[in-house]
């Protein structure tokens, strides 16, 4: 049987709550946790409607105790209620203040807090500013120091300047030596040094120019001082009788005048200052460039001595300037080497004696060609036995000189002639020179080279006369006659070096003809359109070419009678190849214009049967031709090239329509009227007097004819297609036979069908027939 449940009495609930503390009420605590295992047990024991009823009975006996005990001190709880009431009014003001003190509080605090983040940012931004302005500090002494280098660099103080340079290069590490600023800075430094390099340059050019300027009076001093010294020991020499045969210079002289009594470099009255020269080494020097200056210097000074040589050349016309000439020239000359010695032994190795002495032997060969050239026109034998005596140049260089001179003479000239003939082929109107006057005839007949006989038939015609060369032929032939004018007049009386002569005046006349007239011919050549225009090109050409073999005989001529060489032009080849151009771009102007009267693009190639009549075209276009042709101003020869380029292009038009892809299709009665057209063109010109020409159409006629005359296996035949079809080609016969194919299929007639598969089987034949 199930066991007995435990049943609690309202004594042992109120012992158990009282062990748990809840209804003592000295007890200072609860023990909450022994109430679980009491509730347990009741609801194990289901006890608990019970328990509910004891408990609801407890709490109301306990509500009545505190019932009681509230009735008895009412008075004092309202009281305390109502002070409660009123503390708590004061309290939510309190709060209320608090509340509002706490806004203001929070208020201020943001505001210190924006305030305080403001100036944390400022006083970043301060120490960026100092940072900045420590940085903006280094840069401007860093610019300052660069400043003062072209301040340094205005006022010539150039090493100063590249110390500056040197101690931006050294400036120690810091901040500023990783910016980009101080990198550019030092990348400029290089620039910066070529400023120096190219101040202290001009500074030394500068003072070149002074020097070159101070050597006359340099010189004029030392021969003023070698006087006085000559006239000092001889009288010294008077005195002392031992000295006789001592003479200035000498070793007994020498050690008599040890001591430097003048210096002609610095003295009262000029004194020459090295400083720029000496400045210009050391800064060299110091940017290892001094190899540089020597060669400059070098370079400078060897000018300045041809300088010096030329200017008194220039300021000589004859033996009158003899005296007033070589004496300053002789000063300019002494100052010039007493500073190159000075230069010399004061800057070390800077020059070397070799480069002195070289520069001497240049300088002492120009002096003997300047004396020469001062009596090169002097017919008087006294002066040239003088010079040589007094002295002693040799005159053994004349003659290399005078070929110096006459090619220096001859380029001059030729430049001169070439710009005048150059002007005048770019400027010619191309239009038949037109004379009306007998005086005019007779200057241009007797200034340009014609054909033996052509003048004397110019001279007969009657005014007004209209030449058959425009004015180019004419002033060409003046200025290249001109030219040999002055050429010979510059050389004559001398008797040497005539083979030389010769060869620079073929070489110049050369020159002259083909480059700045034939070649300016041909560029004008290149841009003509306009037919009589060309026609008249052609006859200048024509004439230039005979020009070209009379000049040369009567070079030949005159050359003859000083026992001189040879003379060959070779600018002939070049005018015979120019005419060439000038026919063949003439026949293809003709056949530009030809080929706008073809009017082909109307023409029948499939017609059923032949028309019987050449085409309408045919007789403009033989008209326009001949007409064309036949009035040209040029020679017969020049005109059957025209005609024979003009027929061979129709020839080929032909050709190409008939058996090209342009045409299709063609039928045979198309063939016949080709014929047609081909035998009008040969009868015109047989009527011409040109039935030579009408060979250009034997392939057409050759090829037709297999076709007409249905002769295919004959032409397939080796041996009768050599002797009879010799101009055929198989494959624009193959081609023809396609067409013929083609137009035989697309009729419809049978007849034509059957015809046009031949014609297939025999293109096919013919195609593998060898060309």
């Amino acid at each position: 049987m199930p066991p007995r449940r435990q049943q609690f009495s309202q004594a042992d609930i109120d012992a158990q709550l009282q062990q748990i503390h809840l209804l003592d009420p000295s007890s200072p605590t609860e023990n909450l946790e022994s109430l679980a295992p009491l509730i347990k047990t009741i609801h194990d024991n289901h006890q608990v409607e019970a328990f509910l009823r004891t408990s609801s009975g407890l709490v109301e006996s306990k509500e009545k105790e505190i019932e009681t005990i509230c009735g008895n001190n009412y008075p004092d709880f309202v009281s305390s209620v109502s002070t409660l009431l009123t503390v708590r009014s004061y309290t939510e003001n309190l709060r209320e203040r608090i509340q509002t003190l706490d806004s203001s509080v929070s208020a201020v605090g943001s505001s210190f807090a924006s305030k305080k983040k403001s100036l944390l940012q400022n006083k970043k931004t301060a120490g960026n500013l100092d940072e900045t302005i420590d940085t903006l500090q280094a840069c401007l002494r860093v610019l300052d120091l660069v400043n003062r280098v072209g301040d340094m660099i205005k006022e010539g103080k150039y090493w100063s300047a590249l110390k500056s340079l040197e101690d931006i290069e050294s400036l120690p590490q810091s901040s500023l030596s990783q910016s980009p600023f101080f990198i550019y800075l030092l990348s400029s430094l290089p620039s910066l040094r070529a400023q120096v390099k190219d101040a202290v340059t001009a500074s030394n050019k500068s003072w070149l120019l002074e020097i070159r300027n101070t050597s006359n009076q340099v010189g004029k001093l030392a021969l003023e001082a070698m006087r006085t010294r000559t006239r000092r020991w001889k009288a010294k020499r008077e005195k002392e009788p031992l000295l006789t045969l001592s003479h200035v210079g000498s070793a007994v002289e020498l050690v008599m005048n040890e001591k430097v009594e003048y210096n002609v470099l610095d003295n009262d009255q000029l004194k020459v200052d090295f400083k720029p020269l000496y400045q210009c080494i050391h800064i060299y020097t110091a940017l290892d460039a001094i190899e540089e200056l020597q060669r400059s210097y070098q370079a400078d000074r060897k000018a300045q001595a041809s300088l010096i040589l030329s200017d008194r050349m220039s300021s000589t016309s004859s033996s009158l300037g003899l005296a007033t000439t070589l004496l300053p020239l002789t000063e300019d000359i002494i100052g010039f080497f007493i500073i190159e010695n000075h230069v010399l032994r004061t800057t070390r190795s800077f020059r070397s004696q070799r480069e002195v002495e070289e520069l001497w032997d240049t300088v002492v060969t120009r002096l003997a060609q300047v004396v020469q050239a001062i009596l090169k026109n002097e017919g008087d034998v006294d002066t040239f036995l003088g010079c040589k005596d007094g002295y002693s140049y040799e005159t053994e260089q004349l003659r290399s000189l005078i070929m110096i001179l006459f090619e220096s003479y001859s380029d001059l000239l030729e430049r001169t002639i070439s710009a005048e003939l150059k002007k005048a082929v770019m400027e010619d109107d191309q239009l038949s020179m037109y004379v009306e006057s007998i005086e005019e005839l007779e200057t241009v007949v007797g200034s340009c080279w014609l054909r033996k006989g052509q003048p004397e038939e110019i001279l007969k015609s009657s005014l007004p006369v209209t030449l058959p060369w425009s004015q180019v032929f004419y002033q060409s032939c003046s200025s290249i006659r001109q030219f040999v004018d002055k050429f010979y007049s510059f050389v004559e009386g001398v008797s040497h070096h005539h083979r030389d002569i010769d060869e620079l005046l073929s070489k110049a006349l050369d020159q002259l003809l083909t480059k700045h007239v034939s070649d300016n011919i041909g560029t004008r050549l290149s841009s003509a359109r306009n037919i009589p225009q060309i026609a008249q090109l052609i006859a200048n050409v024509e004439h230039f070419q005979v020009a070209c073999t009379v000049l040369e005989e009567q070079l030949m001529k005159l050359r003859a009678t000083q026992r001189g060489g040879s003379i060959r032009l070779q600018s002939s080849s070049s005018f015979t190849t120019l005419r060439s151009k000038c026919i063949s771009h003439l026949t293809v102007v003709v056949n530009e214009k030809l080929n706008d009267s073809m009017d082909m693009g109307e023409y029948d190639w499939t017609p059923r049967e032949s028309s019987g009549t050449p085409s309408v075209y045919l007789f403009d276009m033989v008209n326009y031709l001949t007409t064309v042709v036949d009035t040209l101003a040029v020679r017969s020869e020049v005109k059957e090239d025209v005609y024979k380029g003009a027929l061979s292009h129709i020839a080929n038009i032909l050709l190409n329509l008939l058996v090209g892809p342009e045409v299709p299709v063609i039928s045979e009665a198309g063939i016949q009227n080709l014929l047609i057209d081909i035998d009008f063109l040969e009868d015109e010109f047989k009527r011409l007097g040109k039935e030579h020409l009408t060979t250009v159409f034997s392939e057409l006629r050759e090829t037709s004819a297999v076709i007409l005359q249905d002769d295919v296996p004959a032409f397939a035949t080796p041996a009768q297609r050599k002797s009879k079809y010799s101009h055929v080609n198989p494959r624009r016969l193959s081609c023809l036979l396609d067409k013929l194919a083609r137009y035989g299929g697309s009729s419809r007639i049978r007849a034509d069908q059957e015809r046009g598969e031949k014609r297939r089987l025999e293109a096919q034949t013919v195609a593998r027939l060898p060309v």
